[in-house]
C-alpha cells in the first residue's frame, strides 16, 4: 500500500513516499520535492526491486500511481476504494508525532535517513497490543528489546 505525504523542510514542500504491507509495516519511504508519475515511478519501482511484485496493490485515487502502473504493466493489480488505504494512512502517526517532537526537519537527506532508521525501529518494536495477553506482550517485548540491545552491541 502506498501512500504519500506532506513534509515542510524549510518551509518548502516536500513528499514522503511511504509502502506499507497488509500488516501495517512500513517497508520502504522515499523523498521526493514533486508528487507526480515520475516520482511515483521511481518510489514503486524501488519498493518492487527491494520487496517484489505484489498481488494486490491499494491506493488511494492519486493519479499519479494509476500513470504509474500503468507504465510498470501493474495497472490490473491497482485497487481504490473508501477506506481500503486506513493502514497506509495510520502509519504516518507515529512519524508526525516524532516530527512534531524533533520540531520539523532542515534538509532533504535528513529526512530520507530518519525516516528509514524510525520505520524500522517502529516496525521492530510495535506490537498490536490488543490482540495479546499482558504477558505475551511482555514476553515479546523483551525478545524484541534483547535482539535490538544485541544489533546495538556488534
Amino acid at each position: 500500500m502506498p501512500d504519500e505525504i506532506f513534509v515542510k523542510i524549510n518551509g518548502e514542500r516536500h513528499y514522503l513516499w511511504r509502502a506499507v504491507d497488509h500488516e501495517g509495516e512500513v517497508l520502504e519511504s522515499f523523498v521526493t520535492k514533486t508528487r507526480d508519475r515520475k516520482a511515483a515511478l521511481k518510489f514503486l519501482r524501488k519498493a518492487m526491486r527491494k520487496h517484489g511484485r505484489p498481488e494486490v496493490i491499494v491506493t488511494d485515487r492519486l493519479r499519479s500511481y494509476g500513470a504509474a502502473l500503468k507504465e510498470i504493466g501493474a495497472s490490473d493489480r491497482q485497487e481504490t476504494g473508501r477506506w481500503m488505504n486506513n493502514r497506509a494512512e495510520n502509519s504516518h502517526l507515529p512519524f508526525r508525532r516524532r516530527e512534531r517532537a524533533m520540531l520539523r526537519f532542515r534538509r532533504m537527506r535528513c529526512l530520507q535517513k530518519f525516516t528509514a532508521v524510525h520505520s524500522s525501529v517502529y516496525n521492530h518494536f510495535n506490537q498490536e497490543r490488543s490482540l495479546s495477553s499482558r504477558d505475551n506482550f511482555k514476553t515479546n517485548r523483551a525478545a524484541a528489546l534483547a535482539e535490538w540491545r544485541q544489533l546495538g552491541a556488534a
